[in-house]
Order: C-alpha cells, then structure tokens, then sequence
C-alpha cells in the first residue's frame, strides 16, 4: 500500500541534501546487488580504505516526482541519524548525493528478513517470540519517545546481522516514518496490507498505529498467518479490500491450531495490543513492561526511554565533558541532528524557545518515566548549563545527543582544540576555567576534575587523556554527582505463508 501521492512534473533542480558531498565511487567501490524496492536499489558496497562492506541503498531522483517526495528521503536520512544509537536500528554511516542518486551507507546486515525465518520455521515457540517481539517493540518505544511514528512495521523491515540463529535483529527500513507532536493527527492512509491499524484506514491516527503494527507481528510469530486470515475469512480477505474489511470488523482468530496450547498471558497481550480503541490500547513502553515479555530474571520495573536515559548520562558527567559535548553538537551537520530539533519543539509544547521544568516533567511523563519531581529537577539542572531555569536548545542538544556522536576522532580533535585556546597541546586550568566562564558555569573549584582526568599527574590534560575521559562511560546513576521473491515454505497449518501475505518484490534492505 506505502503512500499514494498524485503524480506532479518533476523538478530535476531539486536537491535532498541541504549541502553539496564529494562522489560516492571516490570513497567506495559497488558490489553486487542486494535488493530492489520501490525507490531505489540497495548494493553491496566496500570502502576502499578500510575495506570494510556496507550496504548501499542508491534512490532514484527520477522517481522522487514532487518537492515532497524529496522531503521524505531528507526525514528518512533524519530519522536514521535521530535513531542511530539504537542497538537495534541499523547504523548510518554516510550519504552522498550526485545529479541521479542520493546514496544511503548503511551498515551491513547479511543474515536475511525476519519474513523469510517465518517462513521457513512455520511459527516460534513463546519464549523465542517473546525475545523477538522485546526487540521489535523496544524500537517502537524509542522511536515514540524521541518524536517518531515507524507507520510501516512489518517483519520485511526487519533484518538479521548475521546468519546464525543468535544473530542480532536489526530494523532497516525509516521511508515511511515521521515526526509527530503529542495530540496531533495524521489522515494520509500509508502501511503495508495485514499490518496497517484500523485508524490509519479511518485517516484519524497516531503513533498507537505502530503497537497495532507489533501485535500483528507478534500473532504471525505465534501462529504462522496473519490475524483475521484464517479459518472462514480466508477467501473474504485474499484481496486487498477484504483485508481492510477484517481489519475494521474482523474478530482475532484464537480457535485454530495452535492457539490452543498457546498460553493465556501470550493472547492476553495481543489482544491489548490489537484493541481497536487506539484510546485504550497498551502502549509500546507498557507491552515492555507486560509479564509475558519480562524475562523470568529480569528486574519487572519499567525502562528507561530514550530522553531520560540519556539525560541521566549527562547528570553524571563532569564540567568538562558537559562543555565538550556542547562544542560537538554545534558542529554536528543537520541531518546529525534534525531529530532532535523535532524532538526539542515536541517538548517545547507552548513554541518559547525554551523548555521549561514542567514542559520536561511532562515530556517524560508521555514516555512513561516514574521519576519523582526531585530527580527531574536534578537533571534539569545539570542541562541547564547557562543556570536560566530553562534549556535552550543548544543545552538540549548537548544533554541529549548520544554519546555514540562525540566519540567519532573528528569531533574529539575539535572539541579538544577548543578548549586548548593557545594551541600547545594540553588543557590548562586557566584554559578550562576561562571555559567555564564562557559557557556560565561559574568558577567552581576545577583541581578535582583536573586531578580525575590527569593520569601522568602533570597539572594539565593532554589529548590522550581527554579522549579516554571522553570515551569512558557514565554511571547514569541520578544523584552521585560523578562523573521479496518468497519460497514456497509451509507453515504448520500446511498454508503458504508467502501467498497469504501477497507481498510484493522487496528484499533485503531496501524499500
């Protein structure tokens, strides 16, 4: 189904990228192809300096028809950075644009669709499901917790990094996704048939879509069909408008096999997750948090989102880290850092400029944070470097941008110089207090930070020093103060599971 758009002539002058890149084939070399999707195709591709392979995913400006389809590839590139951290979202790495192509580097992930390991094994059993639906879930939560609605979820867009059977499940697959405020609606019907939410066919959605999505992903792992599929509705829903009409009216099908040796806890998720009362459906944070998802040895209290987390890492670090951090996010390029612009005018609910305590206590309230008033204003004030009672957006984008973006050679090397003023090489402490001055920090005692970081005991931070106290990982701790062409397999109900989905030619890391 993705997203239909009446067809307009076509603007070859138009550019995705906001700045000019150097050539693709300068710094890569393309292998055989991967796959093909409906923009573009993905290929094999290998940098010539470190020889290390990625995938390439190459769109085709001639298919991009309107200003708005460039948009979408430019939100696309946005979203991928916005998300990047993710341990299971595949990684960006770079992006090239020429007079044809805009070209996607992507980490590479050799081991195959999630689709078509349903396929071959026919159905999971719960406690491999469960793992499976954690992960696809957990992506669901981040991307609800940083301002993105997915809106395509299905197990086509998720990828294996590997062949073996404990690889790493990775989600590849951002054309459809957006940024949303809290509140607003969405009526431009997009998502794939057997996973689209019934609301998304209403035109009246938000980001409940992607739960309805999870749960839809969740049955097939149980089952091997699609809800609504079998059983008396079989031939009804072959054709596109009889999936809608059992999406819209349909009952979930608990009576076939092998439903009744599946537990009640199992189905008692799913059916939460496929309320058609997006007002009454479990959030993707609450499905996390769901028995039947819990490990029998993990902690059952709830997760941190992403915000709060990385918040609480910012908590822990010492001045010269927090100051460090402001200097690379202002260098970051916009397609770095677009998301959490979004995120920062999602929070910023009354448009100031600023976001004040409130506005960030119930941020993360809509995320599911149970921290008390205290704790939220511990980190509020440990973001708000200036002492203003509020965050800028500067200090948001320092208290928030992964840890992952600072620790690249290029943004230490500049943020190092920024504080070395005179150039020699090491950090002085009247280099670091004239820094603290400049960026309002007052004029704290700084020989204990000094003293932290100098390991050779010389009174000074050379780079050496400063890249090890950048790279070494916080606590978090609040409080201390320290630093698609198919094979025709069977599932156990002898149905064949690439027919039932009719979906269309669309492997491996492409859309």
């Amino acid at each position: 189904m993705s997203r239909m758009r009446s067809s307009r002539a076509r603007k070859q002058t138009l550019s995705v990228l906001p700045h000019q890149t150097p050539r693709l084939r300068d710094h890569y070399v393309l292998g055989k192809k991967l796959g093909q999707g409906q923009f573009g195709i993905t290929y094999l591709c290998t940098h010539k300096t470190s020889n290390t392979p990625y995938a390439c995913k190459s769109i085709s400006k001639r298919k991009l028809l309107c200003k708005e389809d460039y948009e979408d590839v430019w939100r696309e590139i946005q979203i991928m950075h916005h998300l990047s951290e993710h341990p299971h979202v595949v990684k960006i790495k770079d992006t090239y644009e020429d007079s044809m192509f805009v070209h996607l580097v992507m980490e590479l992930c050799a081991g195959g669709e999630l689709f078509d390991r349903i396929v071959a094994k026919g159905h999971y059993s719960e406690k491999e499901a469960a793992k499976l639906i954690k992960t696809i879930v957990g992506v669901v939560e981040t991307c609800h917790s940083l301002g993105v609605m997915h809106r395509d979820l299905k197990p086509e867009n998720f990828l294996f990094d590997n062949p073996s059977d404990d690889a790493k499940l990775k989600s590849i697959d951002f054309g459809l996704s957006i940024f949303y405020k809290p509140g607003q609606i969405f009526n431009d019907v997009v998502g794939s048939p057997y996973y689209v939410a019934p609301e998304v066919l209403l035109k009246y959605y938000g980001p409940e879509i992607d739960v309805w999505s999870a749960g839809v992903i969740l049955y097939i792992l149980l089952c091997g069909v699609p809800p609504f599929w079998a059983g008396t509705f079989k031939m009804l829903a072959e054709t596109e408008s009889g999936i809608f009409r059992q999406i819209l009216h349909g009952k979930i099908d608990f009576v076939s096999e092998p439903w009744p040796s599946i537990s009640d806890s199992a189905k008692e998720l799913i059916k939460k997750m496929l309320e058609k009362d997006p007002r009454k459906r479990i959030s993707a944070h609450e499905v996390l948090c769901d028995p039947w998802i819990v490990d029998d040895l993990a902690p059952d209290k709830p997760l941190d989102s992403a915000v709060l987390s990385r918040l609480k890492q910012f908590y822990a670090m010492n001045k010269l880290k927090k100051m460090a951090l402001r200097v690379i996010a202002e260098r970051m390029s916009e397609e770095e850092i677009g998301g959490l612009k979004e995120l920062f005018k999602m929070i910023d609910t009354d448009n100031s400029g600023t976001i004040t305590f409130e506005e960030l206590k119930s941020g993360l309230q809509r995320v599911g944070s149970e921290l008390m008033e205290s704790e939220i204003k511990a980190l509020m004030e440990a973001a708000d470097i200036d002492n203003s009672g509020t965050l800028d957006y500067g200090e948001f984008l320092a208290a928030t941008l992964h840890l992952n973006k600072m620790e690249r050679e290029e943004n230490l090397a500049a943020a190092f110089a920024y504080f070395d003023k005179d150039g020699s090489g090491y950090i002085t402490i009247d280099e670091l207090q004239q820094a603290c001055k400049d960026f309002g920090l007052g004029e704290d005692p700084l020989e204990d930070i000094i003293k932290e970081i100098d390991k050779d005991n010389d009174g000074r931070i050379d780079y050496e020093e400063f890249t090890a106290m950048m790279r070494q990982s916080s606590d978090g701790t609040v409080g201390t103060g320290r630093s698609r062409s198919r094979t025709a397999m069977r599932s156990s109900l002898g149905l064949n599971l690439a027919d039932a989905f009719r979906v269309n030619d669309s492997p491996s890391q492409t859309n």
